[in-house]
This record gives structure tokens, sequence and C-alpha cells, in this order.
């Protein structure tokens, strides 16, 4: 995991050893329980269980899980408690970072690597070193971090893998942190997940690495709170030919993913997927789709997000739907993270690389491998992901 000592990160580490120990059920992962052909999944399929994931990772900030996790303030202090003992002996390992990339995200946990070109040999390194160590039988990276700021996707270094080969060795400043991960782990074979907003193995030379390679590669930007809520409604309302003529989203929240998106250039990168998924579910252009977010530090992790919906129905009239999602942006977000670490190291075992399509259901912006506008209504994504699943791995 890329951001390891992250909210989100730490409370994903936190459930697995909980689970671990019995001292919760696993509710809030969707594919608990879940079955195939009359068979638990992970029999009918060959997913991974929850039980068998071991954890590693960066993050600018070298301090253990245990007391990252206290200071994000997710668990509560018995669930703290218990898994203290296995959070307190993860330290993240030095992170390739860049101050021009996320402004109000640093720490002094950085690798010690002057060029591009050196940030991912040493992210390679700690990879096979993972991998060897740990005696995996599989590898997935999952990105996430803070909110980048984007370079411009027109950049040739971003066009070609020959040409951001180029770009590494040049240190060209259009390559992100985020795209150093996503290269060093499709340069090692490893599955790449983007769960931020950040541009990563989106781009064009990754992903011709990645269909070259043979590597999964999905995302971005994890579907867990508001966003959701949209791919959940707008279809209904498209169903009954309720036309939205506008549609107000605000946000607080006070973790360090609300600190970065107080960065102008984040915010941006952010503002970008949260507000791409309406006009394509409902077959028109909202004009009036307003989406803002605001760091709120007395919240924490307490995210709350507001709706204001106008419709207009039969005869011209108008109506309105409020709603409000005081949700636990982690507890969100975590379930989700271990779920893609799972699903994409099913994709591997099955030898399916490039885009993963049917982990959509997954992301708000999510990739596609033509380009084409994605699908976003929650119930076909989902669809095709148990589709997915279901279908038998070709021999």
């Amino acid at each position: 995991m890329v951001g390891l000592g992250g909210a989100v990160a730490t409370t994903a580490v936190a459930g697995l050893e909980l689970l671990r120990l019995g001292a919760v059920d696993p509710a809030g992962l969707p594919l608990a329980g879940m079955e195939v052909d009359g068979k638990p999944v992970e029999a009918a399929t060959g997913l991974v269980g929850y039980a068998d994931l071991v954890v590693g990772g960066w993050d600018l900030d070298g301090a253990d899980l245990a007391k990252a996790a206290e200071q994000h303030g997710v668990l509560d202090p018995r669930q703290l408690e218990q898994a203290a003992p296995a959070l307190s002996a993860l330290t993240p390992w030095p992170a390739a970072g860049d101050a021009d990339f996320c402004r109000n995200v640093t720490g002094g946990n950085v690798v010690l690597a002057g060029t591009r070109r050196a940030q991912s040999d040493i992210v390679r390194a700690d990879l096979r070193r993972f991998r060897e160590e740990q005696r995996l039988d599989g590898l997935v990276l999952v990105n996430l971090a803070s909110t980048e700021r984007w370079p411009d996707p027109a950049a040739p270094a971003l066009q070609s893998a020959a040409a951001f080969e180029e770009g590494l060795d040049a240190d060209d400043r259009a390559i992100t942190p985020a795209m150093i991960y996503a290269h060093a782990a499709i340069s090692e074979g490893v599955g790449y997940v983007n769960f931020t907003p950040s541009l990563g193995a989106d781009v064009q030379a990754l992903l011709e690495l990645a269909t070259t390679r043979g590597v999964p590669v999905a995302g971005k930007d994890g579907k867990t709170g508001q966003t959701m809520m949209k791919t959940v409604l707008a279809p209904a309302f498209r169903s009954r030919a309720l036309t939205v003529e506008g549609w107000y989203s605000t946000n607080i929240l006070g973790n360090r993913d609300g600190l970065a998106l107080e960065d102008p250039d984040s915010l941006s990168s952010k503002l970008q997927t949260k507000g791409s998924v309406l006009d394509s579910i409902l077959g028109y252009p909202v004009e009036d789709h307003v989406v803002r977010i605001d760091y709120y530090r007395p919240r924490g992790d307490q995210k709350e997000a507001w709706d204001a919906i106008d419709l207009v129905g039969f005869l011209g009239q108008r109506m309105q739907i409020k709603v409000d999602f005081q949700c636990r942006d982690s507890i969100l977000a975590a379930p989700l993270a271990i779920e893609l670490a799972r699903l994409t190291d099913l994709a591997q075992q099955r030898g399916q690389g490039g885009v993963q399509e049917h982990l959509g259901w997954f992301f708000k912006a999510p990739m596609t491998a033509d380009g084409e506008v994605p699908e976003h209504a929650l119930h076909r994504q989902e669809r095709a992901l148990l589709d997915w699943l279901a279908t038998p791995a070709p021999r």
C-alpha cells in the first residue's frame, strides 16, 4: 500500500487483524460470504481469503501503524488495543514523494534518490524484497496516497512506454509519484490499483506497458460515499423520466485527505473524478452540477456530504430531494481497498492483464481499455463484476 500510514490503510490493516483474531465479523466487506454456483466465492474462484493477506508499504510519515491509527481516530479504543501488537510491528518504508505534486502532505520518511529512475528502482527493490521475505504467492500494489495535482496528460513522456522510460532517465517533471509506483509495480509484474484521483496507470505510456507485460491495472478514485449515492439515485431518476435540473453537492472532512485537498491543484484532481458521473448516467448535461469539498479539522474522519437535488417532473412541476450522508470516510474505503487487492490478484491468477473494466464498480472514474466513456450506474457495474467472478478462468 502506498500511504500505509494513512487513515484508510491503517483501518484496512487493523480490520484484517481484528478479523484474524475473531474480534469482529466481516460486515462491510462486499464479497464476504458471497457464493458462486453454491460454493463460497473463494473455493469457487480461487479468490484469496482475508486471513492470507499480508500487508507492507510506504508512507512519508515513518511512525508505526499503531501510532498512526491512534492519531487518525478511526478505531474505537477497544479495537485499537486489540490490533495494537500487529500495528506496532508495521513501519512504513521510505516513500517516493514530491512536494510539488502534493503540497499539504509532507514528511521526512523519503527515499534517498535524486531522480525518478532511482525512485522507481528503489520501489521495485522494495517489492522484490517484500515478495521474497513474506514468501508470497501473489502481490498487488494499492495506491492510497494523498491526492496529487495532475500534470499535463499530453506531456511527451506520458505518450508511450518508450518515452516514459526516457523520461525516467531524464527526470522528467511530468512523471508524478503515483506514476513512479505504477511503473515500478507493472515492471515487476505486480498488479496495480489506483484508489486515488491522481494520474497513475491510466496515462497512455503505462497502459501500454501494462498491456504488453500482461499486468492487471484498475482505478481510479474509490467510490465510497457521495458519488456512490449519485450512481444509485441518478439511474432511478432516469428510469422515472425525472429531469435533473441541478445537483448541488458539498463535503466537509478533517482527515489527511481533506488537508491535501486544501491545495487548489490537488482539489482540482479530485473534482474532475467526482464531477464526471451524472451526465453519462442521465444522458444529458446537468448544467448546474456543483461539487464542493472543504477541509474542516474538527470532523476528522467523520465526513459529511450534503446533496440538494432539483428535479422536474410531469407538467413541468419542480421537486427537491435532500440527502445528508454522515459517514465514516475510512470505514467505507478500507473494505473496498481490501477487496480490490483480492480481485486484482485473482485477475493475475487468471492471466488477465491490462485494464480491469469489471472493477469499475469500485471507482468514481473507472478506467476503460479503449478510452470510451465508462459505465457509472452502480447496479450495472455490480452485474459486470458478478458476471466476471462467475466466469471460469481460461485454461
